[in-house]
């Protein structure tokens, strides 16, 4: 008898997990991290990764174990860039407001998930500075756009309300004008989520 209530209430439980991933849900939460930014520009500058940070907020819905997680959030993001012999000849910041459109997939019961997730990402450039050495300001002025786009890819993993996410962020479009092609900056993100409801 105990062997068929301890089956009955398993299979209670696993249907109660399948179930609950096909209902509608929707989830507001506040996200936040740290990246690290790679940019480069026609194979004459390159940069290593550099610290940088994001903070905002997702929301997350969907049904059938299919979820869309758009975000928003302000971003820095640094680059030391350096010439093809290692010098160090500008030091460019950005800050940005982020908008990244993820589709995705979690597995998973209990309030414990693993996601899936990829999509587009558009970032609106607030404002971009520069310490240029005086040496080599006419070589890279940087000249940068003040929109830009870009396609993330990442893992993340959910326990109760708390998240974290591994992103790798693809830059698309070229960031920089005046005819400097393929200057494109690609970042890595670690980020923390809480869900507020």
């Amino acid at each position: 008898m105990k062997k068929i209530l301890l089956s009955f209430a398993a299979l209670i439980g696993i249907s109660a997990a399948a179930f609950s991933q096909v209902l509608p849900s929707v989830q507001v939460g506040l996200r936040g991290g740290a990246n690290l930014s790679n940019f480069s520009t026609n194979n004459t500058f390159s940069s290593e990764n550099t610290a940088g940070y994001f903070i905002g907020l997702y929301s997350r819905f969907g049904a059938g174990g299919i979820h869309a997680q758009p975000e928003i959030y302000v971003a820095g993001k640094n680059a030391d860039l350096k010439s093809a012999d290692g010098t160090e000849v500008n030091e460019v910041r950005f800050t940005s407001i982020d908008v990244p459109i993820l589709i995705g997939t979690k597995i998973g019961a209990a309030g414990v998930g693993v996601r899936l997730q990829t999509g587009p990402m558009v970032s609106f450039v607030l404002d971009k500075s520069q310490s240029v050495d005086q040496a080599t300001s006419k070589i890279f002025k940087g000249n940068f756009k003040d929109q830009n786009f870009a396609w993330q890819f990442g893992l993340g993993l959910d326990i109760g309300k708390l998240g974290a996410d591994l992103r790798y962020e693809l830059g698309l479009s070229d960031v920089a004008k005046d005819g400097y092609q393929d200057s494109k900056m690609s970042l890595y993100t670690l980020g923390l989520s809480y869900r507020l409801f």
